[in-house]
């Protein structure tokens, strides 16, 4: 019986962290989306697609500069092979590179640093932007596996 209520109570552990790694994992897929979309409206601005505004950038900035913050516990160990929603998935290198993977969100995190405040016009965006788009994208190309 003991045996029974042992068991009882590892599975019930087990399952509850598997909801949390769950949990996890949609927290950090809707920071990247939120974090994807504000790249969005400032990629308009910069394809001439949308006009300049300053309240968008200030907000996609403030969004790059949270998500920055948050980088370092947004891929938990734990959180290794949980099956995502959506067309991408996480690569395994982010945890077999800790280091490079941190080195990629220390790069990110001063690219953003770098960035913010200095955008104040169009001209200004379009210097600002590409070495922060481009430390995204190396990110992405390296930890980030598309899916299909």
């Amino acid at each position: 019986m003991k045996r029974i209520i042992v068991v009882a109570a590892m599975l019930a552990l087990s399952a509850g962290a598997v909801v949390a790694d769950q949990n996890q994992v949609k927290q950090t897929q809707a920071q990247m989306k939120e974090t994807g979309k504000n790249a969005g409206a400032i990629a308009a601005m910069l394809k001439g697609e949308k006009p300049y505004d300053q309240a968008t950038v200030d907000a996609a900035l403030a969004r790059f500069e949270d998500t920055a913050k948050k980088l370092p516990t947004l891929f938990p160990e734990s959180s290794k092979g949980i099956k995502l929603e959506g067309d991408y998935s996480t690569s395994p290198k982010i945890w077999e590179d800790k280091a490079g993977f941190e080195q990629h969100i220390a790069s990110y995190a001063k690219a953003v640093a770098d960035t913010k405040g200095r955008v104040k016009d169009i001209d200004t965006l379009k210097a600002e932007m590409p070495p922060l788009f481009k430390q995204c994208g190396g990110c992405h190309e390296t930890y980030r596996l598309k899916k299909g």
